[in-house]
């Protein structure tokens, strides 16, 4: 039998795992039910231009993936040359490409919310999607190449933003503690904005990041963008520049974390749908 690598980034999910990854998705989706945000599901990829217009090439560089088109001459070409089989592609076979893979869940929101008004009290969103990080290194379900990701987001204003992470910092700590994790909320930092600059300073003071840690393992987090997504695609709530917030999980780490904490997917899963 065939030993799995689990330090590729190319994670598999077994069945039990697969019903676990949706048991808790559903339990997510029903609290943006609750909280009255309609899903939505975006392309799997993203325009460069529309990265490129969030300073995302220049905070994130070293995150950054892209979806090329191969051409079929060059390629012949390069694989009549190569020791079989290949395991990279050769530039030279690749064309320049317009489409990126995303690294988090909400980019597409915004750009799917550019130049529009929403009314006054804002609106929220909740989407789900494959992320990609071309991370230094990747160990099994903890940190993959590909990855799933739930996020509620809200467009607003300043203070229904903020209190959008109130209400849910305040809802994955109680369903913590229901499950017997033990969490730890920790600041981190997502720049981008120049660290230099005055929104920095900001960002130094009032965090915009904050992770949900369990055994040393951030599973989700929330996050306050300010007037960033609403300058930068125009959106507007009334006649003011929408404020941005959102809570998000990566779906496999707490398929890990479950896993870990029941000792096996079927117990977790139940510890999971006994919460319904």
């Amino acid at each position: 039998m065939t030993t799995l690598r689990t330090d590729n980034g190319l994670g598999i999910l077994d069945g039990g795992q697969l019903r676990l990854l949706r048991a808790i998705d559903a339990l997510f989706l029903r609290w943006a039910e609750d909280w009255e945000a309609p899903e939505f599901r975006y392309p799997f990829l993203m325009r460069c231009d529309d990265l490129d217009s969030l300073d995302y090439y220049d905070n994130f560089p070293h995150l950054g993936l892209a979806a090329t088109r191969l051409d079929p001459e060059r390629l012949g070409k390069a694989l009549t040359e190569a020791s079989r089989p290949i395991d990279r592609i050769p530039a030279e076979a690749m064309e320049p490409t317009s489409f990126a893979l995303p690294s988090a869940a909400c980019y597409p929101l915004y750009v799917h919310l550019a130049h529009s008004e929403l009314p006054a009290e804002g609106a929220l969103r909740t989407t789900v999607g494959t992320c990609f990080r071309n991370e230094d290194h990747y160990q099994g379900l903890q940190r993959l190449l590909g990855f799933s990701m739930r996020e509620i987001v809200c467009v607003g204003p300043e203070e229904r933003a903020k209190n959008h992470l109130l209400r849910a910092k305040d809802t994955v700590k109680e369903l913590c503690a229901e499950l017997g994790l033990d969490v730890r909320l920790e600041v981190a930092t997502d720049p981008f904005f120049d660290k230099k600059s005055a929104k920095a300073t900001m960002q130094r003071l009032f965090p915009v990041k904050e992770e949900f840690v369990v055994g040393g393992l951030a599973i989700g987090s929330v996050n306050y963008h300010r007037n960033f997504f609403g300058e930068r695609f125009d959106i507007r709530t009334g006649p003011e520049t929408a404020h941005t917030s959102c809570l998000a999980f990566g779906l496999e780490r707490w398929v890990h974390t479950l896993t870990e904490r029941f000792g096996g997917a079927d117990a977790a899963l139940r510890a999971v749908e006994g919460l319904r």
